[in-house]
């Protein structure tokens, strides 16, 4: 029994060795090194953009509203006469 502990264990550690060695996948210290992207600069660039479209949006329909506001006067003034005609009060 002990004798196949130790075979298990043999075998398990050179097959577990010669997985590390020629590993084109590992990363390499300059590598890690290099500089990234300026992803902070890119992102507030876009929201700002996004912002900007949003804001010229809501822009655009607020002079649309106040047009319509000024073109069209859907209430009805009453006039003296009805204003002071009120019956049931």
């Amino acid at each position: 029994m002990k004798m196949r502990v130790f075979a298990l264990t043999s075998a398990a550690a050179l097959a577990l060795s010669a997985c590390s060695s020629g590993n084109d996948d590992t990363v390499t210290n300059a590598e890690l090194n290099q500089p990234a992207a300026d992803l902070n600069g890119l992102a507030d660039d876009a929201a700002n953009d996004a912002a900007n479209a949003e804001s010229a949006a809501l822009g655009n329909q607020l002079d649309q509203l106040n047009q319509e506001d000024t073109t069209t006067d859907n209430t009805a003034s009453p006039s003296d006469d009805q204003e002071q005609n009120v019956s049931g009060m």
